[in-house]
């Protein structure tokens, strides 16, 4: 069974326990059994493609690692924020911008580095 698979069949048990080996932390108690597996699952296609964070993303703009239609979740103060890489941009709450730190500035109402908040730095 491949890890995909694998996460796709596992109880919340062993998706708190994924979630914590790769963050060092237990996932947001508020958070579903299938945004965690999402999650997850994402992860476990950037390690099947040999990607490490620092190969996710190298400008403000969608790098080949962040393929248009690569979606990027950001829990922030009680939500879940979800972010949809485009050709030309990055769309956030129905709208395009152009860098992710423009979106982390919606989100947040401060100036952020975008691949910091997203996790996804340099």
């Amino acid at each position: 069974m491949t890890p995909i698979e694998q996460l796709m069949n596992a109880d919340r048990q062993a998706l708190n326990q994924r979630w914590l080996a790769l963050f060092d932390h237990p996932p947001p108690g508020r958070l579903q059994n299938g945004l965690v597996r999402r999650v997850l699952v994402w992860q476990a296609q950037m390690e099947g493609a040999g990607l490490k964070p620092a190969q996710r993303l190298s400008s403000g703009r969608p790098s080949a690692a962040l393929r248009p239609g690569t979606r990027l979740l950001r829990q922030w103060q009680d939500s879940t924020h979800e972010v949809l890489v485009l050709e030309s941009g990055f769309q956030y709450a129905g709208k395009t911008h152009r860098s992710l730190s423009a979106v982390a500035r919606a989100i947040t109402g401060t100036p952020w580095s975008g691949p910091a908040f997203f996790g996804v730095k340099r």
